[in-house]
């Protein structure tokens, strides 16, 4: 049996009084897509950098593929790849410069060929010999992409790698990460692009205040928590409202159901307290909405 791509066993992070991370347990398999959700301070970023060895962890085991972070640093760490959340980068030197740089970090020499790929993948051909102070800010975030991949790494962890980013070129970056996925790569993203998750990603943990709150794969996630919704434009908005809807833009109010038998009970309500429907739009679940039901729960 193959050895999980990522391993997380009980693991606890505290910063004085708060709770960063509070006995996380996940695993994750070798080829897939994973997701990584939760709120700012759910504790996401404090879960990778403790993965990379950034930070080191007060309680419980991380392994990356199967290598302990803390006793068997070397090898977990080539063994993984960040794109961090921050744009950090060396102002001093070219693209090519700075990932001929990162592959010394890792022991690989004469690797411009496999740079040459990196960069013609992420259409950063042109800015090869370009000064990191002269790229833009998608730029920057590709070459941050360029400099996780440039020793190999069968996992790959994105932080937010598309915030900030236009939508072309985010286009072009998913692609690329696609491929990768299919040649085989671990991937496991954050985002607080829900809809990027739910394409993307086969598997999803949601993390809240430190701990695993909801972990299945996509299409169990909104099976299990999601519900249709009914938006209707009405005559009268006050009477929706008291049925349960939810007020949205101008004369729209939403409802969620469960069952497509519930709208036909709905319309007669409505219909029963004058509020006359002029405008209706049904729509499917999604993760957006599974995501908020998720968080707002005990």
């Amino acid at each position: 049996m193959a050895v999980p791509a990522i391993r997380i066993s009980s693991v606890t992070k505290q910063y004085g009084r708060l709770q960063a991370l509070g006995g996380v347990s996940l695993e994750i398999a070798q080829g897939e897509f994973f997701g990584l959700l939760g709120p700012n301070g759910a504790g996401k970023t404090t879960l990778i950098s403790a993965l990379a060895g950034l930070v080191r962890a007060d309680g419980g085991t991380l392994e990356v593929m199967g290598h302990d972070v803390v006793s068997d640093y070397r090898n977990a760490r080539r063994s993984l790849g960040v794109v961090p959340q921050e744009l950090v980068f060396d102002p001093f030197f070219t693209v090519r410069e700075l990932l001929r740089i990162q592959s010394g970090y890792f022991g690989m020499r004469h690797n411009d060929d496999w740079i040459d790929e990196i960069l013609a993948s992420l259409d950063l051909t042109t800015k090869a010999s370009s000064n990191m102070r002269s790229l833009s800010g998608g730029m920057k975030r590709r070459v941050l992409v360029a400099q996780a991949l440039v020793h190999r790494p069968p996992v790959i962890v994105l932080d937010e790698p598309t915030a900030g980013v236009d939508v072309e070129l985010r286009q072009g970056l998913w692609q690329f990460v696609r491929k990768l996925n299919t040649d085989g790569h671990t991937i496991v993203l954050t985002t607080h692009y829900l809809e990027e998750a739910e394409t993307l990603c086969g598997r999803i943990a949601m993390l809240k205040g430190g701990k695993v709150v909801a972990l299945d794969t996509t299409q169990n996630l909104l099976n299990r928590f999601a519900t249709h919704s009914l938006r209707v434009r009405v005559t009268n908005r006050a009477v929706a409202l008291e049925l349960g809807g939810r007020a949205v833009e101008g004369n729209w109010v939403e409802f969620a159901f469960e069952a497509f038998a519930d709208v036909e009970q709905l319309l007669a309500r409505l219909r029963e307290g004058h509020a006359d429907v002029t405008e209706m739009a049904l729509g499917e679940p999604d993760l957006e909405r599974v995501f908020i039901e998720v968080m707002h729960r005990d």
